[in-house]
């Protein structure tokens, strides 16, 4: 494994999850504001994209107080809020983000597959986007199925039962560490 780039702060699981909690929406925040979004206008509100000046960084701290600057002063002003524009002008910075940076990584790398993985794995909007990304840039989106996608756990112990059949084993006194590297 070689991590290409990363968020500088939130997750994009975990940006989902605030900004759904903060238009009404709820836990967890991923399906639901990929369904409502799809009623919306991705272009109603201009948001801030994602990037960073590093080549493959993102950032989703940014995007996650612009929308919920965007309600309070709709809220302070009286006026209504578009929850599905909302969603889907939210949904569209970080989809775009994440899409632009991985055919970067392809094209300055000459990989030919995308890996996408983690609780976002089963967001529709953005696999679909990197499929079609994806194939423009002669590569292939693999993923899980969308029922291994609601769960990073799930992925994880899938990953440790490949390396219980190749022998590879712990102590039982092993204590969790949340940063240890795989591989």
């Amino acid at each position: 494994f070689e991590i290409l780039g990363r968020t500088r702060d939130d997750a994009t699981g975990e940006a989902y999850d605030k900004v759904a909690r903060a238009i009404g929406l709820g836990y967890p925040g991923g399906p639901k504001i990929d369904r409502i979004a799809k009623e919306g206008n991705p272009d109603a509100i201009q948001f801030p994209k994602a990037h960073m000046d590093s080549e493959y960084d993102f950032s989703f701290s940014g995007l996650k107080s612009a929308v919920i600057n965007y309600l309070h002063n709709k809220q302070q002003a009286g006026e209504e809020v578009n929850r599905a524009d909302v969603a889907a002008s939210f949904q569209y910075a970080i989809v775009d983000a994440l899409v632009q940076k991985s055919v970067h990584a392809l094209k300055e790398t000459g990989l030919k597959e995308i890996v996408l993985a983690g609780g976002v794995s089963a967001n529709k909007t953005l696999k679909n986007t990197l499929v079609k990304a994806a194939e423009r840039a002669g590569a292939r989106l693999v993923h899980p199925t969308p029922i291994l996608c609601t769960d990073n756990a799930v992925m994880i112990a899938c990953r440790g039962y490949f390396m219980y059949i190749n022998g590879e084993k712990s102590p039982l006194g092993l204590n969790a560490v949340p940063s240890l590297k795989l591989g």
